[in-house]
């Protein structure tokens, strides 16, 4: 939890052990965070004491502190004391219950609730006051939610400075508020953490003072450049890929006008990969995020007898249409090839049979896709009124047939939750996704545009499940027209230092992929594409390293089938220099 650490048998890669006199104020202040989100509200540091060793090799740093008594909350309630305001509306935002333990974090997600409730309502100048009484016999709380009418201030002008690179605009747009519009506090802090989030900065202070009559603030915006361009060279891993090497070149502050602009390529054992994108996030002055993507993927035999080469571009424009709603809308065009698929044969050198499906053979060839497609996400931590829990849900559909020569529906749904439990030492996950593939003109689909449920479940390797052709010599992997997977997640602390960035997790996954439209295997043989479950669980252990977060999977399929590849451990890896 403190910043200053105790030095340990990993001190060669821990260096957050050498004394800092400036980092005692921030582990003041976070020791009195962590006991008052605990109940304890009268926590106090008295006194911190840092002494020199005898052998003048090291410092003991002593923190006085005085806890005091652990409270709970008791009676809670919502008042207005603006006439001709009710607070039925302001009452249902309340997250604080009777009975919990303290905790100022609730409150202040109670108050930020209220406070976008008097916003919606057009509101302007209200307070919501939380008035305290400690109830000292069986140590509780009450606690009041009062809306008050505040002084009517007016925001007079934001002045920016320090920005030598980016431009006024980009920091400008981060405020909901302009000049002449009511002084809304929280609304400026909320503006604070979105410059700070930008990631150009290595820091930014917002206040507001007096401007030229009490009731006119002028809000002040001091920024401290950094660079905001990288070149990194990197080396991955991964049980299937092999080590791989990565190149990339990115630039998140294009010109100081806030875009980004990236370059990158990565190979592997028999996968090669490369892009250029660039993100406009404020196009036309208005809040829409514009990008374009470029990419040349190839696959040599990727745990298959086939190779695969996927080259294209895609451009799209995101807007919002709700406060916790965005819609993309997107045009793709690429040419994605299937190719080395070889007929069944006799090896002249073995004497065995040898060779694909006949399903896959036909699959093979270079065909143009021309798609245009819409996605909805719903993201609840835009507003994050909610800081232990979030969701996210997506629906998108990409329809081809706008030219090229595949005319196809594929639909996508992805729906997520993540939560903080125990104290907010536990996250926890659960996600699902479905995909349906819907083929027009009572076409074939093909294997690249079929989905494999590679990544989607955990313990099975890559074009490790789905429909096979048990009759073809190599059973190459076929993929589905339709797929479905539910994945959960736990990740918790070990009980050791933090220090040490070790993490534990467990998961579940279960799911499937099935549907062909195309079945008549080798020998004439119908092929199984029935919607076979798949499901598996496992442990993962997490630390991060001074090489880069490494992840220890270790898995278990309870349910599978005979044809099925499994991947009981998985490691990956990853790294820049």
């Amino acid at each position: 939890m403190l910043q200053t650490k105790q030095a340990g048998i990993l001190r060669q890669f821990i260096r957050r052990d050498t004394f800092a006199p400036e980092r005692t104020a921030v582990d003041e202040q976070l020791l009195t965070d962590f006991y008052r989100s605990r109940g304890y509200a009268d926590f106090r540091v008295q006194a911190i004491s840092p002494e020199v060793a005898r052998e003048r090799d090291a410092f003991y740093i002593t923190f006085n502190i005085q806890e005091g008594p652990r409270y709970t909350f008791g009676n809670v309630r919502t008042v207005s004391e603006i006439p001709g305001v009710d607070d039925t509306d302001f009452r249902a935002q309340n997250r604080v219950r009777p009975g919990e333990v303290y905790n100022p974090a609730v409150i202040d997600n109670t108050i930020r609730r209220m406070e976008a409730i008097a916003l919606q309502k057009g509101l302007d100048f209200v307070n919501i006051e939380p008035r305290i009484t400690r109830n000292m016999r069986d140590q509780t709380l009450d606690l009041t939610f009062a809306l008050t009418r505040g002084p009517r201030v007016f925001v007079e002008r934001i002045d920016i400075e320090g920005n030598t690179t980016t431009l006024d605009e980009v920091i400008r747009r981060q405020f909901t508020t302009v000049e002449g519009d009511p002084f809304n506090p929280r609304e400026i802090r909320n503006a604070a953490e979105r410059i700070r989030a930008l990631g150009y900065f290595a820091d930014a202070q917002v206040e507001s003072r007096e401007g030229t009559s009490p009731e006119q603030v002028i809000v002040d915006v001091n920024v401290e450049e950094q660079p905001t361009g990288s070149l990194n060279f990197g080396v991955s891993y991964g049980v299937n890929s092999g080590v791989g090497l990565n190149f990339s070149l990115s630039e998140q502050n294009f010109m100081g006008r806030g875009q980004a602009v990236s370059l990158s390529f990565a190979t592997g054992s028999g996968t090669r990969s490369s892009g250029l994108t660039f993100v406009e996030p404020y196009l036309f002055g208005r809040d829409l995020k514009g990008r374009f993507q470029i990419w040349y993927n190839t696959t040599e035999s990727y745990n298959s007898d086939y190779d695969t080469r996927s080259v294209g571009f895609l451009t799209g424009i995101e807007a919002p249409i709700s406060e916790n709603g965005r819609l993309e809308i997107r045009y793709k065009l690429s040419k994605d090839t299937l190719s080395s698929v070889l007929p069944i044969h006799v090896d002249p050198e073995s004497g065995e049979l040898a060779g694909s499906s006949p399903i896959l053979y036909r699959d093979q060839g270079g065909f143009y896709s021309s798609a245009i497609g819409y996605t909805y996400t719903y993201d609840s931590r835009i507003t994050g009124l909610d800081p232990l829990t979030r969701y996210r849900f997506t629906f998108g559909q990409d329809y081809a047939g706008l030219g090229g020569d595949i005319d196809m529906i594929t639909t996508n749904v992805y729906a997520g939750v993540e939560s903080n439990a125990w104290r907010e030492e536990v996250t926890l996950r659960a996600e699902l996704e479905l995909g349906a593939l819907h083929m027009l003109d009572d076409a074939n689909s093909r294997r690249f545009d079929r989905f494999s449920g590679n990544n989607k479940i955990r313990g099975f390797e890559y074009n490790g499940i789905g429909p096979r052709d048990l009759n073809a010599p190599n059973e190459d992997a076929l993929g589905g027209n339709y797929y479905w997977a539910l994945r959960t997640e736990a990740q918790f602390p070990l009980g050791l230092p933090e220090e040490y960035g070790i993490m534990g997790g467990l998961f579940a996954d279960v799911g499937s992929v099935w549907g062909l439209d195309d079945r008549n295997g080798a020998n004439n043989i119908e092929v199984d594409d029935s919607m076979h479950v798949r499901a598996a669980i496992g442990a993962s252990l997490f630390w991060t390293t001074p090489i880069g977060p490494l992840r220890f999977n270790f898995s278990k399929a309870l349910q599978k089938e005979d044809y099925d590849e499994e991947q009981p451990f998985d490691l990956t890896i990853s790294t820049s220099f």
